[in-house]
């Protein structure tokens, strides 16, 4: 039986065999635990990143794996590229089954402290690169059959971070319309709002020192980080036919964490501006 926090995976390994997954953020963290994990369950996968050598090195550990992988490039700001990326991936592996919108961008920092330029760069990277991503993808997507899955994250306001769940908050609801639309081709459209997940370039930026770590663990009701494969996992039922009769769903895949709503990352901010010397205080 497979412990809560392992890698191990809880589905038969020919789930997705015969499928054709693209995987845009697919060079690392979430993104590459996801195409593993594709691949490790029978699905082709395409790996989309904006660095060349990055991608083909993520490519290789899933063909070390034993599962096929091939490598595309791409900015997903730059909708030329993408559709020729996506047009490389179908030449390669056939039509899309799969389409996962996986890249991000993220920092902290507060609002006022946000250049307009960089909101603007994560707003691009996670909300109009996923709509790009699916532009790309839709004229090469399976009809019926076909699913769009994408990486959300948060579904309540969280401080440091209103770059991030604003462009989000956009991903969510494009989720949902598209949803609606495409639902009478038997295309399904589902998102995932993960929650701390260990081993992530996002983790690192968010928890950087143990101190930190200690405290996002606290705001999760089951007491740990999760892993790559915990997303997988969810990412694996959504897209298989168990979940044939989802679609529209913002699934939480957190421990718990988004629950409890905004309050616990707020108390948290207010300590570390307490600790910082920056806390402020109400004029009556």
């Amino acid at each position: 039986m497979t412990q809560p926090g392992t890698s191990e995976s809880t589905f038969r390994p020919d789930l997705l065999a015969g499928k054709h997954a693209l995987i845009t953020g697919g060079t690392s963290g979430i993104g590459l635990g996801i195409a593993q994990s594709f691949a490790a369950h029978g699905a082709r996968v395409t790996l989309l990143g904006r660095n060349p050598e990055k991608a083909e090195a993520a490519a290789q550990t899933v063909r070390d794996m034993g599962g096929e992988a091939q490598a595309v490039t791409a900015d997903v700001r730059d909708v030329e590229a993408l559709n020729a990326a996506a047009q490389q991936a179908v030449q390669g592996f056939g039509p899309l089954d799969i389409l996962l919108c996986g890249a991000a961008g993220n920092f902290p920092a507060p609002v006022d402290g946000i250049s307009a330029n960089g909101f603007k760069s994560v707003v691009d990277i996670d909300l109009l690169g996923t709509y790009n991503s699916i532009k790309a993808a839709a004229p090469h997507l399976k009809a019926p059959g076909g699913n769009v899955l994408s990486i959300s994250a948060y579904g309540v306001p969280v401080p440091l971070q209103a770059h991030v769940v604003a462009a989000k908050a956009g991903v969510d609801a494009l989720t949902q319309t598209l949803a609606a639309e495409w639902g009478l081709r038997g295309v399904r459209v589902n998102a995932i709002i993960p929650g701390p997940i260990d081993g992530t370039e996002g983790m690192a930026r968010l928890a950087p020192d143990e101190r930190t770590r200690a405290q996002f663990q606290r705001l999760v009701p089951l007491g740990r980080f999760g892993v790559p494969q915990d997303i997988a996992n969810a990412a694996l039922w959504l897209v298989s036919d168990a979940a044939s009769y989802v679609t529209g769903v913002i699934l939480p895949v957190d421990g718990g964490q988004n629950m409890l709503g905004g309050a616990p990352q707020y108390l948290m901010y207010l300590e570390m501006q307490k600790a910082s010397g920056k806390e402020q205080t109400a004029e009556v």
